[in-house]
C-alpha cells in the first residue's frame, strides 16, 4: 500500500494529470459556449481546444525541470518525449482525422445515404498547431504554479 501512496503523492504524476484534467474541462467549456450545448463526450475525447496531451507533457517536462534541474538528463528525456507527443497531436493524428472525414464523405456518397449500420470514422482526432501551443502553455503554467504549492504540502 505504501507504493500506491507514493505514486499518488508524486508531484510529477499528480501535476501533469491535473493539467490534463484542466485542459479537458476547458475543452468542454469551449465546446459548450461554441455550440450552445453541453456534450459530455468532449470530456473524454481527443482533439479540440486545448490539447490535453500537450498540457500533460508540458506540465511533466516543466515539473521535471523545476524539481530535478533544467540541465538534468530527466529534463532532456521529458522534453524530447513532449516534442514527440505534440508533433503527433498536431501532425499525424490531425492528418488521420482529415482522412477519416474524406472516407466518411466517400461512404456517404457511395451508399447514397443508405444506412448499413456502419459506424462513421471519428474525425476529430488531432489538433491544430495553435491548440497544441495553448495546451503546452496550460501545462507549463500549471506546473509553474503547482510545483511550489505541492512542495509546501
Amino acid at each position: 500500500m505504501k507504493v500506491f501512496a507514493e505514486i499518488f503523492t508524486n508531484r510529477l504524476i499528480v501535476i501533469p494529470l491535473l493539467a490534463c484534467i484542466l485542459a479537458q474541462i476547458i475543452k468542454v467549456s469551449v465546446d459548450t459556449v461554441t455550440n450552445r450545448k453541453f456534450s459530455f463526450r468532449y470530456l473524454v475525447s481527443t482533439g479540440g481546444m486545448p490539447s490535453s496531451h500537450s498540457a500533460l507533457v508540458g506540465a511533466l517536462a516543466t515539473g521535471v525541470g523545476q524539481i530535478l534541474g533544467w540541465a538534468s538528463p530527466e529534463f532532456a528525456i521529458a522534453s524530447i518525449f513532449a516534442g514527440i507527443v505534440m508533433y503527433d497531436a498536431a501532425g499525424v493524428r490531425q492528418a488521420a482525422g482529415k482522412q477519416a472525414k474524406i472516407l466518411n464523405q466517400i461512404m456517404d456518397e457511395f451508399l447514397n445515404n443508405e444506412d448499413l449500420n456502419e459506424e462513421k470514422l471519428k474525425e476529430l482526432l488531432g489538433h491544430t498547431p495553435f491548440q497544441v501551443l495553448v495546451g503546452l502553455l496550460l501545462g507549463i503554467l500549471s506546473s509553474i504554479f503547482l510545483v511550489p504549492l505541492f512542495s509546501t504540502l
